[in-house]
C-alpha cells in the first residue's frame, strides 16, 4: 500500500509517497481502509525537524482517518466489526490504510461527509474539552489563539454554548479575521504588536480563560490578560517556543493547565469517551458546523503542507487516497 514518508527534514517537498506493507492489527487495534485524512497543524514541525518533539527518521504524518474497518485485533471491544465506518485518531495516518486503538473509535454515519467527519475523533473533542477544562462562567470572556484553524474554528463555535459574554478569536491575516467574524465573535490581529491592547477593548475587566497553542510571547502576553480565579489552557506550541511560566504570575489566583488528548484519555476515558460522542451529536444536530478548506489526493499532499506553512487556510485540510 502507498504511505507518507519523509525521510530526511524540511519543507513540503520532502514528503513522498513509499509503497509499504500493509499494517497488522495489535491488541485492541483495527484497520482501517482510508477515505479521507484529516491533516494536524504540528505534522509541519515534527516534518521540519528541530523541535523538542522530534521523531526519528523515516518519519509519519498523524490525522484523523474516516473510512471502514478492514481487519480487527485480538481483543477488539464489543461492539467493533468488520465493515463499520468509523473516525479515529492515527499515528501514521497519511496511507491508503492505518492503524487504530479501537477504543476511541467514533462512529460515522454511512451519508456523513467524509472530510467534516475527520473532526471528530480528536479534533472537535479536543476543542471541547478545552473550554471544559477552563470552567467559564456565565457572561464571562474568552480568547481563542488560531481561530480559524481546525482546532479553533470549532472552539469558537463550542464556545457559544457557554453563555459568555464575549468570545475573541485571534488569527494572522485578513481573511482569517473575516472568517473569524463571520462566526459570530470578534477578531484580534495577532501580527499587531499592540493586540493585548485591543483585547482589553473587548473585555476591560479580564479574560476568564486564553486557548492557546502558539507559546513563546504570545503565551506571556496572553497570562496577563487573564483576570484573579481566570485559566490559561495551552495545549501546544507551534512556535516550538515551549511557554515557561513565572510563579509571580500566579499569584493573581490565575492558573496554568496544560490539555493533551492522549492524556485525558489516559486520566479519564470515560469521560473521553463521551466527549467524542458530544461532539458527534451536535455535528449531527448542525450545531457545530465543521470547515473544510481544501481536499487533494494523498498524491499531492505536499500541497497541504505548503497550506499549512503558509497559515493560509480556514478550517481543515484533507487527503483522499
Amino acid at each position: 500500500m502507498r504511505a507518507v514518508r519523509f525521510h530526511r527534514h524540511g519543507g513540503p517537498d520532502v514528503l513522498q509517497l513509499d509503497e509499504v506493507a500493509v499494517p497488522e492489527p495489535g491488541s485492541g487495534q483495527v484497520l482501517i481502509e482510508a477515505e479521507a485524512i484529516g491533516a494536524n497543524a504540528i505534522d509541519t514541525v515534527l516534518r521540519r525537524g528541530g523541535s523538542p518533539w522530534d521523531r526519528p527518521l523515516p518519519g509519519t504524518l498523524t490525522g484523523e482517518v474516516v473510512g471502514r474497518i478492514a481487519a480487527l485485533g485480538p481483543d477488539a471491544p464489543p461492539g467493533i466489526a468488520i465493515g463499520q465506518r468509523v473516525v479515529a485518531l492515527a499515528e501514521d495516518a497519511f496511507a491508503d490504510q492505518s492503524i487504530a486503538e479501537a477504543d476511541f473509535l467514533a462512529r460515522i454515519p454511512d451519508d456523513a461527509d467524509a472530510a467534516e467527519a475527520t473532526m471528530m475523533a480528536m479534533t472537535g473533542p479536543l476543542a471541547y474539552r478545552l473550554l471544559e477544562t477552563a470552567h467559564l462562567p456565565a457572561g464571562g470572556a474568552v480568547v481563542i489563539h488560531s481561530a480559524a484553524g481546525t482546532i479553533g474554528h470549532l472552539a469558537v463555535q463550542l464556545a457559544r454554548s457557554y453563555g459568555l459574554g464575549t468570545v475573541i478569536g485571534t488569527a494572522s491575516s485578513p481573511h482569517r479575521l473575516d472568517f473569524i467574524r463571520s462566526l459570530g465573535v470578534e477578531a484580534v490581529d495577532l501580527t499587531d504588536p499592540d493586540w493585548p491592547a485591543k483585547v482589553r477593548e473587548l473585555a476591560p475587566d479580564g479574560v476568564d480563560a486564553v486557548l492557546d497553542a502558539v507559546g513563546g510571547k504570545v503565551f506571556e502576553q496572553g497570562l496577563d490578560l487573564i483576570k484573579p480565579l481566570g485559566s490559561m489552557i495551552t495545549y501546544g506550541a507551534i512556535t516550538t517556543e515551549l511557554p515557561t511560566v513565572p510563579a509571580g504570575a500566579l499569584f493573581g489566583f490565575r492558573s496554568v493547565t496544560g490539555v493533551s488528548i492522549m492524556g485525558w484519555r489516559g486520566a479519564r476515558p470515560e469521560a473521553a469517551h463521551a466527549d467524542i460522542a458530544e461532539v458527534v451529536r451536535r455535528w449531527q444536530s448542525g450545531e457545530l458546523r465543521p470547515v473544510v478548506a481544501a481536499t487533494h489526493p494523498l498524491a499531492e499532499v505536499t500541497r497541504i503542507h505548503e497550506a499549512l506553512d503558509a497559515r493560509s487556510s480556514l478550517g481543515r485540510l484533507v487527503a483522499t487516497p
